[in-house]
């Protein structure tokens, strides 16, 4: 005689199922809040720094205008070194910086 599963075990089945599932989606979550977290913690590129000076970043980039290197229309934001997660740039990367800046090191984003 087939006895038919009771509730509780189908209920327990539904648990585990959604409590694996809930698991194996835990690492992408922890990934997303980090990442948010560490945008948030990255202090602004100061353009007195060392190295800002070094490579003549500037937050506008129409600052660079007189800069041989700069063309109009280059900004941190089309750059491929321009992180836009964080606002960070892989030249300084220990800050972000402004999406509208320009440096010397500018490259396109293909």
């Amino acid at each position: 005689m087939a006895t038919e599963p009771s509730k509780s075990k189908q209920s327990r089945r539904t648990f585990l199922r959604n409590g694996l599932l809930g698991v194996a989606a835990l690492p992408l979550g922890i990934g997303v809040l980090s990442r948010q977290a560490f945008a948030q913690s990255l202090p602004r590129l100061d353009p007195s720094d060392e190295q800002a000076q070094a490579l003549n970043y500037v937050e506008a980039a129409e600052q660079a205008s007189d800069h041989p290197a700069y063309e109009e229309g280059e900004t941190c934001s089309n750059c491929m070194f321009f992180e836009r997660r964080s606002e960070g740039c892989q030249l300084f990367p220990q800050n972000s910086v402004e999406p509208g800046g320009w440096c010397q090191s500018w490259v396109t984003a293909n």
